[in-house]
């Protein structure tokens, strides 16, 4: 487990910003490796486009997912402590439980084999 880390990366402070329509546009020009360990405490994310993207070991506490297509990013590690997550799609590695003990309790999601 890795500390959640704020980087001057461009695409990383887009995001920081909550420029999510310009991260949309960007996301795939620039380099995204910085988004990983990332903290996205509290943070408006709705309409993020994050497929292929790698926010293992983020920090999501408080953010506000609603309806953010996850199913083909890598969240392993993730915490989503009291993060809104309504209308979320998450990858099929998840489970239910998994989630809700993380949005409950604050725990790092696992992938299951």
């Amino acid at each position: 487990m890795t500390t959640p880390t704020i980087s001057d990366d461009p695409l990383y402070q887009l995001l920081r910003r909550e420029k999510i329509s310009e991260f949309n546009s960007k996301k795939n020009s620039l380099d995204n490796s910085k988004l990983v360990s990332g903290d996205y405490r509290g943070l408006d994310l709705r309409k993020m486009e994050c497929e292929g993207l790698d926010f293992g070991d983020a920090y999501f506490r408080g953010a506000d997912l609603r309806g953010v297509d996850f199913r083909n990013t890598n969240l392993e590690g993730a915490s989503f402590c009291e993060a809104k997550i309504s209308g979320c799609y998450f990858p099929k590695q998840l489970s239910a439980a998994e989630i809700t003990m993380s949005v409950e309790r604050g725990t790092r999601v696992r992938y299951s084999d």
